[in-house]
């Protein structure tokens, strides 16, 4: 072959070119072309990298079989305009040599050259929707081993085996799923990939449960056998080991037989099919016929009324008749065959048999007819009809009728209905109704719900403000397509939209309440009142004529909520005589200048003055009018003179005003500075003369002001122009009109203090307020609602007789927006309620049964022939008409019966024609009364009737009694509780949740008393639960309950607030608040504590520093210690008093502590200094210092001066009168800067519970030494203030928690029994805030449900096998339907109680609704060998590898054993039988192997234990089991055993066990041959006792193989086989083996027959 040498010979390609690379052959052009060979395909098992070419080769003699052929390269992308089918691709090809150089294109065949060109599809991006990956099925998994060469399969397998599965995937077309190029779709996707690996489970075995005991031996003489059987626990799966045998066989001989055994059984048959005579249509026909034309000839004799009656008969007789078309009942027969059998199996004569009476072989039966259905109506509608992307699927359905119902053994109907997922079709499918939820407007404000248990203002809840709550009702309506513009839109009531149940909106709920904030008003605050000033006009303009006032004045300091007019009067005045306006006031004098020039003397002060109006510094013009003040005369003391000191200034006046008890007075003082010189001076006066007192504020004590009433309300004022409104403002149903400006006024009157009104003349008409002023008139708002909902569903809903209850529907409507400013007010009526419309008929339907007919027998032609049968009586069969009715009687279609009735009545049963030879009896008469329960009997009866009256064997009353007598029924019950305690409910009757609004509630009782319940429940004298209302319960014990009320923590009020820290500057001021109560049972938590329980509130303060100001009184006279009495001059002290004292705007007005003035500005209160003598110089006291420059350096100084008062005599100096110091930091200089505190708490209004609040943060002016001093020296400064002093902040609503209101009481969680609970449950609406009330813990509470009896249909015991009157053969056996009572328990067996306690439930046992009653069965007879009744279902058992993780499924089985009676008949056994069925959840169990010593025969040394500790026979893993001496005690020494897996001593193929007394194998011995005559075989047949069927296992059944039967001796001490005498001669044993393989043959193709008929099990 050509492509051998290409494989030898080819090189590898460059892939970067794409072309071979050079070689260095020789010249390669002289090579000449003889022949050339095109490829097109790729030869499998070819190794080489030149893939997917086309190869053209040829070869030449004179170039040494060199070869050249035809490469293509790949082909290029797909290009085109189009997308589709019209694209074209290219590609290179080239002429190459296999050495790997290429040469010309002449070189190669150009006939067979390739073509470099192609249509393709080109693939655009709109192609992803036509075209994807099909996906096939995954193909079986393969092992690995399998696929790979030279690999063997390992020897033992271990958890499971590594495998490969294999699936097809192309690329396709999706509307026709037609194939396309792989290129299509890798386009968009990669291929999916097409293996994946998998994993085989390893073969398991069959496992098999241990043996149950032994059965009592067949016979009870004679010999026969005893069995033992097992069952099938797994099944082999995987290609396991299958089921050993399940039963072991054993001889046993209880006695020998006295008397001949019984041979002979009468045997019956199965009845055959059902079938009609043939005769039976034609004679009914007839005999119709007949009696048709006798009745119309009968019926032409009749008057009308005889008519009229015998129609009504007919009608009546009709409805009885089984003739509806939905029925075609016919009445058949059946027979059924009786045989003689012998006890081996084979059958014989009838007369072998005579002892027995002969059953029936013949009776009536219903021929079956199976169910048929009409064809399937067409589709219905789509249940979607609209368009809605979030569910786009409906559904629809389709309906078929029933033609014929099932009669018989007829097969049952199938589905009526059917249903499919559908989605609307067609154009214009409008989108479906979508939900949102709506709210209403939120309501006022409110600080209430905010406030503690403890707060005093819960009581008068007037001018709170602050941080509120305010809720608003949610609500659900249908959303329109276009957008509602909801309330700002709203113009008519109408338009809003109409509410729902909330159940139809499914997003989040929008929020129910929020937090809100009032704003606090802010008070005026004003200054202290000013001094009183001059008397003057109120208007010095107009003077004539008018009173004068003196007036002080305070000012407003902090501007109040609303404007100026909401502060007190901020003016007072005083009448006064002789007013002025304009005047000069002094200011002070200048020194004192001696006249004439000389230096002492009498001399004059100037006085210093300016003009003032009032208080008011003015132009001195406006004072030309009064004189200025005239220089004051004074005197300049000489040398010899005494000297006083300058007056000091006025004291504060001692009154505010002067009456006739009261007057103000001020003083000044003065004192002496020097005294005298002897006689010549002038001499100093006396003490007196040193005071002088003047009088003050001389007006009288009758001070007026004006008062202001609060603004009345604001009224329309037609003259103003119009606003616009406000746009915050929504407008009403009023209409976007514009809201007016208004006018409010209020009172003004004149006040004399601590008296009253007075005229308003006595006050001043310049300062008096206005009463009237401008005010905005807010907007009418119309109260807008939602149109009424729809009326709620009307249920109908049935009592007991089956009439409809009255019940009512109702409808509602809700408030958007609340009338205000005088809007139109809303309807009081917001729910309507009207009453349903009843039916007159309550909607059910009911099956009704009529007469059944009389009783049909089998046609006498086809019975009389059978023994003992009679032409008028015996077994038969009667049918009934069943038809359906609505709950009133009325006639209704049988579909509605079908759908919403119970099941079908029985419409056939068996009945039983008396024979003259029966016994004839009346019914059972009802019981008679009892007087009382308890007490006597109560009895019924029944009579003979005709001619049994007289037959002896009737009138035995054992057989036939008459009477019967029972105890009257003992109905005594007993109540006891039941279950545990529910929760404590609060008791019930709040308000209830609408289903159309979600309302925010107030406080919503949460404690208090309430009840908790436990349920009660009654039983009968037969401990069987019964209904509560029997022991005249209503269900419960109530008992009362207390839910503890939470109670908040408790503070105490504040305190006062202490006193600012610092008397100047900034410091702080505290107040607190000390616990008096902790919180309990979920209430309000404390604020953080300190360690004694208090809570502190710290706010900075500012103190004037000018406050508390140093007071002097004047220096004392001197008093001189070096006393010169001539002289009274020399060294001396002074003192005098120093007070601290508030100072006011008036002065200082009171003695306060020391300690609140600076203690470095304290003036001396005593001096020592030198007491001037006469002719010395004296000088005043020294003036203040002048003011350092700041910066403060040392070479700047300050200086004081002094003068002269007293010259000095000649001779005499002055002391200097000026003195000078170098200015010094923080000694006599100091520097100034700002201090700026920390912030304070968020500080709320007095009235604010929380939210917004002021910080605040105070200037300090510091000293450069680090003293606060007064603002004023760094306002001097003009420092920079850059600071803000105030922010806005916030505090923290404490918002409590709010539950939702309990939800209904949910439907009782089991509809009967001991366990049931009603649960109700809420939802938190608000979380709790800040330092609100947490929410409580118990969102869900439950009651248990009024126990009620759980009544359930329940099978009976299956009956014995009943074959009538005969010894074995096909019968029948049965079980009743009862009804049972329980606690509904799981484990709760339950009691029978009368059958119309479960009359209204359906018949149905464990949800299946195919009741049977009646099912055929086998009665084996004598020596038959038998299959036994279906093993219980095995535990579920997982199909699992635990170390990989795998797991296969879960399965269960059932099995069926043989039971053997006759060793004669082992080989007429039929195969034993096992299914199996998954199952859901099963266990996954190991297998191991245990040894221990044998204590007992019954178990071996060694053996098999699954995890659940149960004992199999299977399932270990197949280890070599240990050594015989080691396993098998004693070991297996006898010829032809073994040590089996079981750890017992077995014998091998051929040989069956012979065991010992002790039950140890005694010997191996040849399975013995039977010979045993058969019927119409005189030779006899020779057939082994060895029932071995060696079938290969079927495919049908996986595990299923033939069995091995091994029989054990009966005997103790028996050391050869009890059968001995059947043993075959040597020189039978190759017969033997031929009929052994004849029979295996014949017996295998049985077997196969079966399991191709049982492949379904």
């Amino acid at each position: 072959m050509w492509i051998s040498a290409l494989k030898a010979s080819v090189s590898v390609t460059n892939v970067t070119t794409g072309r071979f690379s050079n070689s260095t052959h020789g010249d390669h052009s002289l090579c000449s072309y003889v022949s050339a060979k095109c490829c097109g395909r790729r030869e499998a098992g070819v190794t080489h990298k030149l893939l997917h070419t086309v190869s053209c080769l040829f070869t030449s003699p004179r170039c040494n079989l060199t070869r050249l052929f035809c490469r293509p390269g790949p082909w290029g992308r797909c290009m085109g305009s189009d997308c589709g089918p019209g694209g074209s691709q290219s590609r290179a090809v080239w002429c190459a040599h296999v050495d790997g150089w290429t040469t010309l294109h002449t070189n190669c065949d150009q006939a067979q050259r390739p073509s470099n060109q192609r249509n393709c599809f080109r693939v655009c991006d709109w192609h992803k929707d036509l075209y994807d990956w099909e996906l096939g099925a995954w193909n079986a998994c393969v092992p690995v081993s399998a696929r790979t060469l030279w690999t063997s399969r390992p020897f033992a397998c271990s958890g499971g085996e590594e495998g490969i599965q294999t699936r097809e995937v192309r690329c396709m077309l999706k509307a026709d799923a037609s194939p396309a190029e792989d290129a299509i779709c890798e386009y968009f996707e990669l291929k999916p990939r097409l293996e994946q690996d998998c994993l085989i489970p390893c073969p398991r075995d069959c496992v098999l449960s241990e043996y149950s005991p032994w059965t009592s031996c067949s016979k009870t003489c004679g010999t026969g056998l005893r069995n033992r059987v097992r069952s099938v626990l797994v099944p082999p799966l995987f290609g396991g080991a299958a089921c050993l045998n399940l039963t072991e066989f054993q001889s046993c001989k209880t006695g020998p037989c006295t008397g001949p055994e019984g041979m002979y059984s009468l045997r019956v048959g199965p009845w055959s099919p059902c079938a009609l005579p043939q005769t039976r249509t034609a004679r009914q026909v007839k005999r119709r016929k007949g009696k048709g034309q006798g009745l119309r000839e009968r019926a032409g004799v009749k008057d009308p009324e005889t008519r009229e009656l015998i129609q009504k008969k007919r009608t009546r007789n009709r409805l009885n008749r089984q003739e509806s078309p939905f029925w075609d009942i016919q009445v058949g027969y059946q027979t059924r065959e009786v045989t003689c059998i012998h006890r081996n199996g084979s059958a014989a004569g009838r007369n072998l048999c005579a002892p027995w009476d002969p059953p029936l072989t013949m009776r009536p039966c219903v021929l079956p007819k199976d169910c048929q259905l009409t064809d399937w109506a067409e589709w219905g509608p789509c249940s979607k009809t609209c368009l809605d992307p979030a569910s786009p699927v409906g559904a629809r359905t389709r309906s078929r009728q029933v033609v014929q119902f099932p009669v018989g053994e007829g097969a049952e109907c199938a589905a009526l209905e059917d249903f499919e997922a559908c989605e609307p079709q067609g154009e214009g499918v409008p989108p479906c109704s979508s939900y949102t939820w709506r709210s209403t407007e939120w309501s006022d404000c409110r600080v209430d719900p905010l406030l503690g248990q403890q707060d005093r203002r819960r009581g008068n809840l007037t001018g709170l403000c602050g941080g509120g709550l305010q809720t608003r009702e949610v609500y659900c309506v249908q959303a329109n397509a276009e957008l509602l513009k909801y309330l700002d839109d709203l113009r008519e009531k109408d338009q809003a939209s109409r509410p729902v149940e909330n159940k139809m909106c499914k997003g989040p709920i929008p929020n129910r309440s929020q937090l809100c904030q009032i704003p606090c008003p802010i008070d005026c605050e004003v200054s202290p009142w000013g001094a009183w000033g001059p008397c003057t006009f109120e208007n010095c303009e107009d003077q004539a004529g008018k009173k004068g006032f003196k007036l002080r004045k305070r000012r407003i300091t902090n501007e109040p909520t609303g404007g100026p007019g909401n502060c007190p009067h901020l003016v007072e005045a005083v009448p006064c005589d002789e007013p002025r306006c304009y005047d000069w006031r002094l200011v002070g004098l200048d020194r004192c200048v001696p006249g004439d020039g000389t230096p002492c003397g009498a001399g004059a002060q100037l006085a210093l003055f300016r003009c003032v109006n009032g208080n008011e510094e003015v132009d001195r013009n406006l004072c030309t009018s009064s004189p200025a003040p005239e220089p004051v005369p004074c005197e300049v003391p000489c040398s010899r003179d005494c000297v006083l000191s300058d007056w000091t200034s006025w004291s504060t006046c001692s009154q505010t005003c002067s009456s006739k008890t009261i007057e103000g007075k001020q003083t000044r003082t003065r004192s002496i500075l020097a005294y005298n010189a002897g006689e010549g001076g002038a001499v100093c006066p006396n003490s007196s003369s040193l005071l002088e007192v003047r009088n003050c504020n001389e007006h009288a004590c009758t001070v007026y002001h004006w008062q202001t009433g609060p603004w009345g309300p604001c009224t329309e004022d037609p003259s103003a122009s119009t606003l616009n409104t406000s746009a915050g403002v929504r407008a009403g149903g009023g209409g976007p009109g514009s809201c007016y400006v208004g006018m409010q006024t209020r009172k003004v009157i004149c006040v004399r203090v601590n008296v009253g009104q007075v005229p308003p003349k006595k006050c001043p008409d310049g300062p008096r307020p206005s009463t009237v002023r401008p005010c905005e008139l807010p907007c009418k708002k119309d109260c807008i609602m939602t149109p009424f909902s729809d009326w709620t569903a009307c249920p109908v809903t049935c009592d007991a007789a089956g009439n409809a209850v009255k019940i009512k529907q109702s409808r509602k409507r809700l408030i958007i927006q609340q009338p205000s400013n005088g809007g139109q007010e809303c309807p009081e009526v917001l729910e309507e309620e009207t009453d349903c419309e009843v039916p007159k008929v309550c909607p059910g339907f009911r099956w009704k049964t009529h007469k059944w007919r009389k009783c049909q027998l089998v046609p006498w032609f086809l019975r009389q022939d059978r023994p003992g049968a009679q032409e008028t009586c015996g077994p038969g069969l009667q049918t009934r008409a069943v038809s359906c009715r609505q709950l009133d009687g009325t006639q209704a279609d049988i579909g509605e019966c079908l759908n919403f009735a119970t099941a079908m009545p029985a419409i056939t049963q068996r009945c039983q024609l008396p024979c003259q030879d029966d016994c004839q009896l009346t019914n059972w008469s009802k019981f008679s009364s009892c007087t009382a329960d308890c007490v006597g009997v109560r009895t019924r009866k029944r009579a003979l009737i005709g001619r049994s009256k007289k037959k002896d064997k009737c009138k035995n009353t054992q057989m036939y009694p008459l009477s019967e007598t029972q105890y009257c029924p003992c109905d005594k019950y007993n109540a006891q509780p039941v279950g545990n305690w529910s929760d404590c409910i609060l008791p019930e009757g709040g308000r209830v949740e609408s289903t159309l609004g979600m309302k925010v509630q107030g406080d919503i009782k949460e404690c208090g008393q309430g009840y908790r319940y436990q349920a009660m429940v009654c039983y009968d004298q037969d401990s069987r639960l019964v209904e509560t209302s029997r022991c005249n319960s209503h269900g419960y014990i109530e008992e009362a309950c207390i839910i503890p009320c939470p109670s908040d923590c408790k503070l105490s009020e504040w305190s006062n607030w202490s006193r600012c820290s610092k008397s100047c500057g900034s410091g702080v001021k505290v107040r607190s608040k000390w616990l008096r109560e902790k919180p309990y049972n979920g209430g309000r938590p404390c604020p953080k504590l300190d360690h004694i329980n208090q809570v502190y509130e710290v706010v900075p303060c500012q103190s004037d520093c000018n406050q508390y100001v140093w007071v002097a009184e004047p220096w004392s006279v001197w008093k001189v210690s070096n006393v010169d009495l001539k002289e009274n001059c020399g060294e001396g002290v002074q003192t005098r008093k120093v007070r601290c004292m508030l100072n006011t705007i008036d002065g200082p007005s009171e003695s306060v502590e020391d300690y609140l003035c600076d203690p470095e500005l304290m003036p001396l209160g005593a001096r020592e200094s030198r007491l001037p003598c006469p002719e010395d110089c004296v000088l005043n006291d020294w003036g203040p210092w002048s003011r350092c420059d700041v910066p403060c350096i040392r070479t700047n100084s300050r200086e004081r001066t002094a003068y002269a008062l007293r010259p000095p005599s000649v001779g005499r100096q002055c002391p200097d009168t000026s003195d000078k110091e170098p200015c010094s930091l923080n000694l006599n200089c100091f520097n100034y800067f700002y201090n700026i505190t920390d912030w304070s708490t968020c500080q709320l209004s007095p009235n604010a519970v929380c939210g917004s609040g002021i910080k605040t943060r105070m200037l300090d002016c510091v000293r450069s030494d680090g003293k606060s001093v007064d603002l004023k020296f760094c306002y001097e400064l003009n420092l920079e203030k850059k600071w803000q002093m105030n922010i806005s902040c916030v505090v923290e609503c404490p918002v409590n928690c709010q539950m939702s209101e309990w939800s209904p009481w949910s439907d009782c969680s089991q509809t009967c029994g001991l366990d049931g609970k009603m649960w109700r449950r809420r939802s938190v609406v608000r979380a709790f805030q800040g330092d609100g009330r947490p929410c409580p813990s118990q969102t869900e509470q439950w009651k248990p449900c009024p126990v009620r009896p759980c009544y359930r249909w329940q099978y009976g015991e299956w009956s014995e096998c009943r074959v009538e009157s005969v010894v074995c053969g096909d019968g029948e056996r049965y079980r009743n339907l009862s009804c049972f009572v329980s606690d509904g328990s799981g484990d709760a067996v339950g009691s029978s109680v009368d059958e119309e306690l479960c009359g209204g439930l359906e018949p149905a046992v464990d949800g299946d609704k195919r009741i049977s009653l009646k099912e055929a069965c086998t009665l084996p007879c004598p020596g038959e060998c038998y299959l036994m009744e279906w093993s219980d279902w095995s535990s579920c058992v997982s199909i699992c590898v635990k170390a990989a993780g795998v797991d296969f499924g879960s399965v269960r089985v059932r099995s069926r054993a043989v039971l053997a009676q006759e060793p004669e008949n082992l080989q007429l056994c039929p195969d034993q039988e096992w299914e199996s069925q998954p199952c859901e959840e099963g266990e996954c169990y190991e297998y191991k192997w245990l040894s221990g010593g044998r204590l007992n025969s019954t178990r071996p040394a060694v053996w098999c234990q699954r995890s659940d500790g149960l004992n199999v026979t299977g399932g270990c893993p197949p280890l070599s089991p240990p050594e015989s001496n080691d396993s098998c005690d004693p070991p297996c020494l006898k010829t032809k055993s073994f040590c089996s897996e079981a750890a017992t001593c077995a014998c091998e193929e051929g040989f069956t066990e012979v065991l010992s007394a002790s039950g140890q194998l005694d010997q191996c011995a040849p399975i013995p041959v039977l010979e045993i005559p058969t019927a119409g075989d005189k030779k006899g047949d020779v057939k082994t006792s060895r029932a071995i069927n060696p079938t290969l296992p079927s495919t049908a059944q996986p595990g299923r193989s033939g069995r091995t039967w091994y029989l054990q001796p009966y005997g103790p001490g028996q050391t050869t086989s009890p059968l001995g005498q059947f043993i075959s001669r040597p020189d039978q044993k190759k017969q033997q083996i031929k009929r052994r393989q004849k029979m295996n043959k014949d017996t295998t193709s049985a077997h196969d027959a079966f399991l191709g008929s049982s492949e379904g099990v």
